[in-house]
């Protein structure tokens, strides 16, 4: 009997752990709107200073290389490949490389969209790889070696930029030359497709409005999104280039170059659409992506910004805080586990589990709930009533609800088969 009442006490205590942890994971984002609040003056103030930075004559503008990756896109290559040749910058220093893995046709058509552009004027190249190894990342690395110019327009291939991009988003590298990237805002083509769209639209206005914004405007870690960037060479060589070891290869190079001293801005002001995943099981499996990549990025960065000197202490605590989010599954599956077990082996100890449970789930949805608004209004101006936006956070925790459940199971599927390596499930997109 001792043993078993002390066994309850330890996963209780383990439960109560897990459920401050996950309060603190959480509450950080309630941390970010208000620091927001306070920020969002000055910081829409320095954006539109630097987007406002004169540039040179056309004769004097550095040559720029835009990147569009691809692997078995289907038709989408086209309407990608032909946006980038509608950006405004003067022809002769515009380069164009579709970088495609593709093993289905997608390879041909890349082909004869690169000859089309050609013959009407422009450098184009399609870099097509015998294999995938390093993925996103690996195609990235090889591309920047067959060209000598500094700067790298990226855009995964169903994003399509205004047509001024460049000509914004190029001014503030030559009012902060040490400036690693400029990241605009993502945009959507397919919002209102269908309930799960709707909800990527707002929790991803919550991460871009709130986080990254707020980020950039703190001076914090600004990371990478992965398209709708422009890097610049010197940065992504500080960092030590792109690499295919993990599957947020951009989440990777941001830390490395921020612990070498490079920084980034994000844009609010100029958004690019892209594609949304309409389907629930392409969406989950992207989610499962980001997360992988997000832990293996934090267990891989976390003893560099530890050991640095030239990070400040708060800014080592601001990145910290923002790796130790890819613990929020772990932490959860552990923390249901451990109280379950307790509830188990020591019932009189539910009372005091199922307040603490309720207490942790009521601020949660509390801090979940002001964050994915506060974005909402930051970026759409509201325009989902309060009502409907109540629906929509139905569906965000149900959301959420499943991807732990996915995650739980891909994990205890791992933990009985052999090791395998990295593989980058890639989003397919539909031309929305």
């Amino acid at each position: 009997m001792v043993v078993i009442a002390t066994l309850a006490l330890l996963f209780a205590a383990l439960f109560a752990v897990c459920c401050v942890l996950l309060a603190a994971f959480i509450g950080s984002l309630l941390y970010m709107v208000i620091l927001h609040h306070r920020l969002k003056d000055a910081g829409m103030r320095r954006e539109e200073i630097l987007l406002a930075t004169p540039l040179p004559a056309d004769v004097d503008l550095p040559h720029v290389v835009v990147q569009i990756p691809s692997f078995n896109e289907g038709a989408v290559v086209r309407r990608g490949a032909e946006s980038a040749s509608a950006l405004d910058w003067p022809r002769d220093k515009l380069h164009i490389q579709l970088l495609d893995d593709s093993t289905d046709e997608t390879a041909d058509m890349v082909r004869a969209v690169a000859a089309e552009l050609r013959a009407k004027g422009f450098d184009v190249v399609a870099l097509q790889r015998i294999d995938r190894s390093g993925y996103k990342g690996g195609a990235l690395h090889q591309a920047m070696q067959q060209t000598p110019h500094d700067f790298f327009a990226i855009f995964d291939v169903d994003y399509l930029p205004p047509v001024d991009f460049l000509r914004v988003c190029m001014r503030p590298f030559f009012a902060e030359p040490r400036t690693a990237f400029v990241q605009a805002r993502f945009d959507f083509l397919n919002p209102h497709e269908n309930a799960l769209t709707e909800m990527q639209m707002v929790t991803l206005d919550a991460h871009l409005g709130i986080e990254q914004a707020t980020r950039c405007w703190a001076g914090h870690p600004l990371p990478f999104n992965g398209t709708c960037g422009i890097w610049q060479r010197a940065a992504i060589d500080a960092g030590g280039g792109w690499k295919g070891d993990t599957v947020t290869e951009d989440l990777d190079l941001t830390y490395r170059g921020w612990v070498k001293g490079w920084r980034a801005l994000f844009v609010v002001s100029v958004g690019v659409p892209g594609e949304l995943p309409a389907d629930t099981q392409t969406w989950l499996r992207q989610q499962q992506r980001w997360q992988d990549g997000f832990r293996h990025v934090s267990f891989r960065m976390v003893p560099e910004i530890l050991k640095s000197r030239d990070i400040t202490p708060s800014a080592k605590v601001a990145a910290l805080l923002h790796l130790c989010m890819s613990l929020n599954q772990p932490v959860l599956l552990v923390g249901v586990a451990s109280g379950l077990l307790a509830a188990l082996l020591a019932p009189q100890l539910m009372p005091l589990l199922l307040t603490l449970f309720v207490i942790t789930v009521a601020w949660v949805l509390f801090c979940a709930t002001t964050f994915l608004r506060a974005g909402h209004n930051f970026i759409r101006g509201g325009e989902i009533p309060p009502l409907a936006f109540g629906v929509v956070l139905l569906r965000f925790a149900g959301g959420q609800i499943a991807t732990v459940v996915r995650s739980l199971g891909v994990h205890i599927k791992k933990a009985f088969s052999k090791p395998k390596p990295v593989v980058f499930d890639r989003t397919p997109k539909k031309g929305a």
